[in-house]
């Protein structure tokens, strides 16, 4: 039951309940209050020149997620099912003295063949990875990425997230700073964009060179 309410505050219907937290080089972040949590849902927007499937791509690959994912200490694939679904391990750096956090994440990948719209599911999952000493692992998350074509070769990018991060942390502290975070990490996903970008162009003029 708790699943589903977060489930349905995380969706992108419930327009209503979010309440805009920060707006910056055109990321914003909203928050949400959650039914029996005291950690908010956050919600993230923002437009990149780009396609879907470049920005699908990008969040697919957990081996250059560290690349770009704020906090991020350690990843890996932990199983690949099909092109559109895998699980991977992850361990997120936190300050002293708080304790690093774990998880295991399932991703989903489908397609509206009607809009172009790609949609990522990446709840977290347990009994994948045992749980490691002084590390505390997080059970309970909830995630989406909507990624929708616009016109121009624009793209508008939302991810919604619920977590509780487990352990002893505060509320107040978790919220004080779920913010910062999705900020840092779509700034990131602009430059990893970029980079990609270079790299492309870079094979190109290398294989045009080597004819």
């Amino acid at each position: 039951m708790a699943l589903l309410m977060i489930t349905k505050v995380i969706s992108v219907s419930a327009q209503d309940d979010w309440n805009l937290q920060k707006d910056k080089d055109g990321i914003k972040v909203y928050s949400a209050k959650v039914p029996d949590s005291k950690i908010r849902a956050i919600k993230v927007v923002a437009n990149y020149e780009a396609t879907p499937e470049e920005i699908a791509n990008i969040v697919m690959d957990i081996n250059s997620s560290q690349e770009w994912v704020s906090h991020l200490k350690s990843t890996y694939l932990v199983k690949r099912v099909s092109q559109n679904e895998l699980y991977y391990y992850a361990e997120v750096n936190l300050p002293w003295p708080a304790s690093n956090r774990d998880f295991v994440a399932h991703l989903t990948r489908s397609e509206n063949v009607q809009t172009g719209a790609i949609t990522i599911d990446g709840p977290a999952v347990t009994g994948w990875v045992d749980e490691k000493k002084g590390i505390v692992r997080i059970n309970n998350s909830v995630g989406k990425w909507i990624i929708t074509p616009l016109d121009n070769n624009q793209v508008r990018v939302e991810y919604a997230l619920h977590v509780d991060p487990a352990g002893s942390l505060p509320s107040w502290l978790v919220n004080m700073f779920s913010g910062e975070t999705p900020m840092q990490i779509f700034e990131n996903l602009r430059q990893e964009l970029k980079r990609n970008a270079q790299q492309t162009t870079t094979a190109m003029l290398t294989s045009n060179n080597t004819k």
